[in-house]
């Protein structure tokens, strides 16, 4: 008897201390997420109850289809957030002029369309620098809000980003137009995932062949769900009293 009670003693003891080693680590991962949750963030959305969603497009090549979607957000009296790259400006001038003189704002998609999380914070900084001057040459515009290319990003790219006065911004809702699934498919896709402070993903680029014929019948899909569309500078201002989504 005494030895099974020793035994079992033992057992009771190394239970015990087992505890305790998983409270210590459940306290350093709180610890450190809390660290990682002071640091720069990359937005995906806002949280809120308010029935608004932030429309944007990805803009990096070709004019093909920019005077349709531009044609389409002027006659829904929409102001909504393009991201366009600093070549990209420089090589339609007038059209970059056009989306400001629509009212529509003006983020930074950079230089070169490179994952910023596989370079260096050199390399990160002297893209988004040489975007900036580009954007601010044709538009005027002191561009405050970025998309990485591709979405990509690392810590280190998101400090890099933060110290040069912009705020990251991915997304919530992927339309997947790139793919050119179809018109009607594109429509469903962001329709059945809408939800208050979403940021939804578009694309103004050659690429997407449909993204122009999908707008006019998603833009009245949203509004009969009862959403109002705004820029990303809008939703963050007015629309995220509970915080923000982390992607």
């Amino acid at each position: 008897m005494i030895i099974l009670n020793l035994k079992r003693l033992i057992r009771q003891r190394y239970f015990f201390y087992s505890i305790i080693g998983l409270l210590a680590i459940g306290t350093v991962y709180v610890q450190v997420s809390d660290l990682l949750a002071g640091g720069p963030i990359a937005i995906a959305g806002t949280r809120t109850n308010q029935k608004v969603v932030a429309l944007t497009f990805d803009h990096s090549w070709g004019n093909t289809f920019t005077p349709s979607i531009l044609d389409t957000l002027k006659k829904n009296n929409l102001r909504v957030t393009f991201f366009i790259m600093g070549p990209w400006a420089e090589k339609y001038p007038e059209v970059a002029k056009q989306i400001v003189a629509d009212g529509h704002e003006i983020g930074s998609h950079g230089y070169r369309h490179e994952n910023y999380g596989d370079m260096s914070d050199d390399w990160v900084r002297m893209d988004i620098q040489k975007a900036h001057a580009q954007i601010k040459e044709i538009t005027g515009v002191d561009a405050t809000l970025i998309r990485p290319p591709n979405g990509h990003y690392s810590q280190r790219s998101l400090k890099v980003t933060e110290e040069l006065g912009y705020k990251t911004i991915i997304w919530n809702i992927d339309s997947l137009d790139w793919k050119n699934p179809g018109r009607d498919v594109i429509v469903e896709r962001v329709v059945k995932r809408l939800k208050p402070g979403a940021i939804i993903l578009l694309h103004a680029s050659d690429t997407p062949v449909q993204t122009a014929d999908a707008l006019p019948i998603l833009i009245n899909k949203i509004k009969e769900q009862g959403y109002e569309i705004t820029t990303v500078g809008d939703l963050l201002s007015r629309c995220s009293e509970d915080g923000l989504y982390r992607h």
